[in-house]
């Protein structure tokens, strides 16, 4: 059995302000986000706003996708954040324009110190470029960058930043083939 008497109990490293704001935010998305018809992304964007959220008016949250901290979320022009999106936003998570976040993935701005006994909480931003989309059930590590029209496969695992026009999958991700677009669209 593990000897836990030396491993020191720390206190929460959000403030309390912060546990008090996820508490309210909570309770708003699971009774006006989450219940919000598939097509009122102009309701949810101003939940958000409300909330802290940085939302331009052309972003697309969907109702199931799950926000931990709204205040560190920026959402640019003709973003989304798919269905059932789960958005630890401990730090600072930024959508440019176009980029879409499938299903089910995961966007992890935290994670714990395994070196330290007491494993305090680390995090480190997230930034998804221009029109890169991040397909389903893909996992997004903290600190890590995708880049302009960088494409992430379908249930990779991403700990690294992903260089523009770059096609990545697997777990862990690994560069399949570089890209560029046929023609240029807004």
């Amino acid at each position: 059995m593990r000897d836990r008497s030396r491993i020191q109990t720390l206190p929460s490293p959000h403030p309390y302000w912060n546990r008090l704001c996820r508490v309210l935010w909570g309770c708003t998305w699971l009774v006006l986000f989450r219940p919000s018809p598939r097509p009122f992304h102009g309701w949810r964007r101003w939940l958000l706003r409300l909330f802290g959220a940085q939302v331009a008016k052309e972003a697309h949250p969907y109702p199931t996708a799950r926000i931990w901290a709204p205040w560190n979320l920026t959402m640019n022009e003709g973003s989304c954040l798919g269905d059932h999106v789960d958005c630890y936003c401990v730090d600072r998570v930024t959508l440019e324009p176009y980029a879409t976040v499938s299903q089910y993935s995961f966007l992890c701005t935290a994670s714990h110190d395994y070196a330290h006994p007491n494993r305090p909480i680390i995090t480190a931003p997230i930034s998804i470029g221009r029109r890169a989309w991040v397909a389903a059930d893909a996992f997004i590590g903290p600190g890590v960058t995708i880049g302009e029209g960088a494409v992430v496969g379908a249930r990779a695992s991403v700990f690294r930043q992903v260089d523009p026009w770059t096609v990545v999958g697997g777990n862990p991700a690994r560069v399949i083939r570089k890209y560029h677009l046929e023609r240029e669209e807004p």
